[in-house]
């Protein structure tokens, strides 16, 4: 075999048998749950593909471990050789909060337009849940990743800028509505219709392509009408291109305010009843106490930036914490994606051989389903069952769960490495 890149024809990836894949580390715990997910990635595809396919890892540098080796937090070749070699997967990253470099993860998002933040949210059986029924969680997360507040549009009170806006503001009869003007930071929100028509259309591709039900818009339209409220409007408008195939909330609501209640009730349940795709939308904080309530009502669920960081963390806490919750940063369009651990470094751990990898290793599980690898991808999601239902955890796992056998980092890579190997 030789060691080709993937590429994207004709709006489908072609995978080669042996596709260059880079990978960062990342800092903090990040080598240590990179070597023990590779360590399940190399099992998995070896005994899918009997040597048939196999990865060629590219190694590249960013974050801390860059900055130390290079003096720069991305080196430029780390983001050619992302853009070159189209599919990529990553450990995490160091970000300083309130000084230093900006969040690597954003710059990376922006920089490949990586717009749609992909994040499932499933159960594990004998995970430790603060809710009594986490088997109900079930729900896939499309978070748009390149606008909002993550624009970086940060102005601080008495600078220049400030003075700017608050002279603008001051023109167009807004400035009284600044409790405190002259201490007041400002960070600028932009929700445009491109970026919000493109999360909503890969939501319902999502959608059609696994039978699912619902895709619910999440927002704050009710307050911020002109950013979250137009989401929902494009969100509506971008579903109605679909045609017989979906059936709207607006749709219903025409109905209703046309024939009442009763007519609207059935239009919805003969849509169901025919399996077509049903958009419905949510306010944000409606959204939390619902997917507490009731899980199991919703599918898909696609939001903006902000909103889709909170929503996809309190998710993952119904089903054992972010430890174990994969995720994706896509382009849909061109291709390009980075898979990734979706917690953060834990500098206090880095070299304890302590922290639990099933974030990174499942999140390598939904790069190759991506790619198309799709029996590597279950040999490792079921080997990962095995591991929790059976209490071979990590630490994090082991104090919350009687009886279980506490494994190392590495340990616990070894475990499902093996567990895939005997499947």
């Amino acid at each position: 075999m030789t060691a080709e890149k993937i590429t994207m024809q004709d709006q489908q990836l072609k995978t080669p048998n042996e596709p260059i894949i880079p990978f960062i580390a990342g800092d903090g715990i990040g080598p240590e749950i990179w070597d023990a997910a590779r360590a399940v990635f190399d099992e998995a595809v070896e005994k899918a593909y009997k040597g048939k396919k196999k990865v060629a890892w590219k190694p590249l540098l960013a974050g801390e471990t860059a900055f130390k080796q290079t003096g720069e937090w991305l080196p430029e070749e780390t983001v050619k050789a992302l853009q070159d070699n189209l599919v990529a997967i990553k450990g995490p990253l160091t970000t300083p909060i309130g000084h230093g470099h900006r969040s690597i993860n954003v710059t990376l998002r922006q920089k490949l337009d990586l717009y749609a933040c992909f994040r499932p949210v499933k159960y594990y059986e004998g995970s430790p849940s603060p809710v009594k029924e986490p088997q109900n969680v079930d729900i896939d997360v499309f978070r748009e990743n390149t606008e909002d507040i993550y624009a970086g549009i940060d102005i601080e009170s008495g600078s220049k800028e400030a003075d700017q806006l608050q002279q603008l503001l001051k023109e167009n009869g807004q400035l009284e509505k600044v409790r405190f003007p002259e201490t007041s930071n400002y960070a600028i929100k932009p929700i445009s219709e491109q970026g919000s028509k493109r999360i909503v259309h890969a939501a319902i591709d999502y959608a059609f392509k696994h039978n699912l039900s619902h895709v619910t818009l999440v927002h704050k339209g009710n307050i911020m009408k002109k950013t979250e409220g137009s989401f929902k409007k494009w969100g509506y408008e971008e579903a109605e291109k679909y045609g017989e195939r979906v059936f709207t909330m607006n749709t219903y609501a025409d109905i209703k305010a046309e024939k009442g209640q009763e007519a609207a009730d059935s239009a919805l349940t003969a849509a169901e009843y025919a399996g077509r795709l049903i958009i419905n939308d949510v306010i944000t904080d409606n959204f939390f106490q619902q997917s507490l309530l009731h899980p199991e009502n919703f599918d898909v669920v696609v939001t903006m930036n902000l909103n889709g960081d909170y929503i996809s963390d309190a998710l993952a806490a119904q089903v054992g914490g972010i430890g174990i919750s994969p995720g994706g940063n896509i382009n849909f369009e061109t291709g390009q994606a980075i898979f990734e651990a979706t917690h953060g470094t834990a500098p206090q751990f880095a070299g304890q051989n302590k922290l639990n990898p099933t974030s990174i290793i499942l999140s390598g599980a939904m790069m190759f389903d991506y790619i198309g690898w799709h029996e590597a991808a279950k040999l490792i999601q079921d080997a990962i069952a095995v591991a929790i239902r059976g209490k071979h955890v990590t630490l994090d796992f082991a104090k919350q769960l009687p009886g279980s056998e506490l494994l190392s980092t590495s340990e616990y890579g070894n475990f499902i490495a093996k567990t895939i190997d005997f499947s």
